[in-house]
């Protein structure tokens, strides 16, 4: 008689297969493990140690599934991938990584190979280099490749981290330009179409370190149905995908709510500072945990504001075809 283990994975095999054909992955229904985990994303805001304690790279090994894990490194956000890579994989393997590979795409043909799309799905932990966050996109928009990175992280539960411009893209709105501004104006900065795979945020990354809070709330300005997520340098936001968050690494995580928010952004002139009122920020240094299910009595539970943001920021979104 089948056990109730055997129920579960043979139902997880059959929602990726329907999936998979679902999105277009042509041919691999069948060839996507099933997996009983949770999705995890890690948004690095740059710079991450990788001499010490390595802190954020090691975290990101172990719950990917520790040194068996089958790790990929996408560096398709860099002009230099095979130096994003060598020095990733000589991270890894000295935190006891076996199975580490790297992934790279210069265009659409090479993200819609089916042999790489097939190492997405097989993948235990997908890391996104920094680089470009438009040179990423460009490569992967309307690919099977970025279909597979849906598929991986919500049905799979497969870890996917992302640093600097791979933390900016794993948000469907993705801040793409935008210099620093000491206050924040209408124009200042430009939004472009990211991964998904975080739905109500956009990510500004080196955040205290830039001095990226104007240019944060200029983009919040443009869209203040979202939450603003400044992360800073050796940095990162763990988020238990409908479950919990996580700061880790040495600085902190600035969470700006701006859904109350009135503002001038409609009548301003372009080059004229904003006028924002009923603006919340949340400051949440390293160390940092709230679980939002399943909590300990004898936790302290996050006030209501805090709380609401954070329920939007763990909510899964679409899977995205």
């Amino acid at each position: 008689m089948p056990t109730r283990r055997d129920c579960v994975l043979g139902v997880a095999s059959s929602l990726a297969a329907g999936l998979a054909g679902v999105l277009g992955l042509p041919g691999i229904g069948h060839a996507v493990p099933a997996r009983r985990r949770y999705g995890h994303l890690i948004a690095v805001g740059g710079a991450e140690d990788r001499q010490r304690d390595r802190l954020i790279l090691r975290r990101f090994l172990e719950i990917s599934g520790g040194p068996q894990a089958r790790l990929l490194v996408l560096t398709a956000a860099s002009s230099d991938p095979a130096a994003a890579w060598e020095g990733y994989r000589r991270v890894f393997e000295e935190l006891g990584a076996q199975r580490v590979e790297p992934l790279d795409f210069r265009s659409a043909e090479e993200a819609n190979d089916p042999a790489a799309v097939q190492r997405i799905l097989d993948a235990d932990g997908i890391y996104l280099s920094g680089g470009d966050q438009r040179r990423l996109m460009a490569a992967l928009w309307e690919t099977a490749a970025a279909r597979a990175l849906h598929l991986a992280f919500h049905v799979r539960g497969c870890c996917i981290g992302g640093t600097s411009a791979g933390a900016a893209a794993l948000s469907r709105q993705m801040l793409a330009i935008g210099e620093p501004t000491l206050r924040p104006y209408r124009d200042a900065v430009s939004l472009d179409i990211g991964l998904g795979l975080l739905a109500s945020a956009i990510i500004d990354q080196h955040f205290n370190e830039r001095h990226r809070l104007g240019r944060l709330l200029s983009a919040l300005a443009l869209r203040p149905d979202l939450l603003g997520v400044g992360i800073d340098e050796d940095t990162a936001l763990l988020i238990e995908r409908g479950r919990a968050i996580e700061v880790l690494g040495n600085g902190a995580v600035t969470l700006v709510d701006g859904r109350q928010m009135r503002s001038n952004v409609r009548e301003a002139d372009p080059e004229q500072p904003l006028q924002l009122l009923d603006v919340r920020v949340h400051l949440l240094p390293a160390g940092t945990r709230y679980e939002l299910v399943d909590t300990d009595p004898d936790t302290p539970a996050p006030p209501p504001a805090l709380r609401q943001a954070l329920e939007l920021l763990v909510r899964p979104g679409p899977i995205r075809g």
